[in-house]
């Protein structure tokens, strides 16, 4: 067996091609929850690009003098981070676990970075720019908040209390640091993301209740102190009661999903785009997308995000031990959460944030951070196998 086993190893490495030896597992015996939540991904992500290109192309036009500007940029962006993908789909999750620490930590300081020296740009100061770069931490952060929260919570009962102060302490840090940008949106994203992974660690119910009241506490005075957060609640509560100003932008989000009807207009026949809708092409693009494909198209849209949900439910309960549990979980609470929260604000159902539709859009920071999100779920589908990656990533994190 040892003899014949030696000339046929080389020769089936030899005739594996390229994109072959690239794959951390081969491709045959992927579980199907990886293989389709690649194939989700992906369209979800070239999919993007013609949302993006049709809402985005008048603007361009008459802005930049090129209708494909936004789309072109953002190509370059979603082929370097399908690259980051795929090295993400690469690296073992236990080497994700102990560097998620130290990338933390850096994140946090360019957080703190966009506070003393960053860009402020429609009153927020979120943005380091760096040559021809804009560098937005609060959204490369997300990732690496899930796996340091996997970190923290998969081993909860065990840490020693000055540990789980430390890090619930950077945790309300970068919360609070987020929130002094201003950017609400986010920062109450992140804490919904640790709550539901603390949930899920099995953490005791009255201790999140009292976190959740206390986060509650803490967004409430945020919009009492900052005056346009204020406004913002106002024009959510009655947008027709200041049309040209604060209740402008939701009144024109709804004008537009409301003229899609059933059907849509059809693609790139949009009206609301034509420089009545602000943000079009970030943080209303659900609005293009619904008056083009209609209530149809928008119940589509909703239904995939349900999929992405279910696979990723899925995942984690294949999941060998807590850590890529909880990272699964993770994963798929930022991508699905984040654009239901989206889709709140341009319908109307919550008050106007600056949250971008992930992989959909136009940032190169959202594609890069969503897509390397998404990396770290096929990863954790292809360790739920137990072929490949730590099955004993405890043992080896310290």
């Amino acid at each position: 067996m040892t003899k014949r086993s030696k000339p046929y190893l080389p020769r089936k490495l030899h005739n594996q091609t390229f994109w072959q030896r690239l794959l951390p597992l081969p491709w045959d015996i992927w579980p199907a929850e990886a293989r389709l939540l690649l194939a989700l991904i992906a369209f979800w992500s070239f999919a993007g690009l013609f949302i993006l290109g049709s809402a985005s192309w008048w603007v361009a036009s008459k802005e930049m003098g090129d209708g494909t500007y936004f789309v072109k940029r953002q190509v370059i962006w979603l082929i370097s981070s399908w690259s980051i993908a795929w090295f993400t789909i690469s690296i073992s999750l236990r080497k994700w676990l102990k560097l998620s620490r130290s990338c933390l930590l850096i994140c946090l300081l360019l957080v703190i970075g966009t506070l003393l020296f960053g860009s402020t740009i429609n009153g927020s100061s979120r943005w380091l720019i760096v040559g021809p770069i804009r560098i937005q931490p609060s959204e490369l952060v997300k990732p690496f908040v899930i796996l340091q929260a996997a970190n923290v919570f998969a081993q909860w009962k065990r840490l020693q209390i000055d540990h789980k102060i430390f890090w619930l302490g950077l945790f309300g840090g970068l919360i609070a640091l987020i929130l002094k940008q201003p950017n609400l949106s986010t920062a109450a994203l992140i804490g919904i993301l640790l709550w539901l992974m603390a949930l899920s660690a099995g953490i005791k119910f009255s201790s999140l209740l009292s976190t959740a009241f206390l986060g509650g506490l803490i967004g409430a005075s945020s919009i009492l102190i900052n005056e346009y957060q204020k406004l913002r609640v106002i024009s959510f509560i009655n947008p027709w009661q200041d049309p040209q100003g604060s209740g402008y932008q939701l009144i024109q989000s709804l004008l537009a999903i409301g003229s899609g009807g059933w059907f849509g207009e059809g693609y790139g026949l949009s009206t609301q785009k034509l420089l009545y809708l602000p943000f079009l092409s970030t943080d209303f693009i659900f609005a293009v997308f619904a008056e083009e494909f209609g209530f149809v198209g928008s119940l589509m849209l909703v239904l995939f995000l349900t999929l992405i949900a279910f696979v990723g439910l899925r995942i984690a309960l294949r999941c060998r031990n807590n850590y890529s549990k909880l990272i699964a979980i993770g994963c798929s609470t930022l991508l699905v959460g984040q654009a239901i929260m989206h889709l709140a604000v341009a319908s109307g159902s919550m008050p106007t944030t600056g949250l971008p539709l992930p992989m959909i859009s136009y940032g190169g920071n959202s594609l890069l951070s969503s897509l390397l999100i998404g990396g770290l779920l096929i990863r954790c589908a292809l360790e739920s196998t137990g072929l490949i990656g730590g099955l004993e990533i405890k043992k080896r994190l310290n």
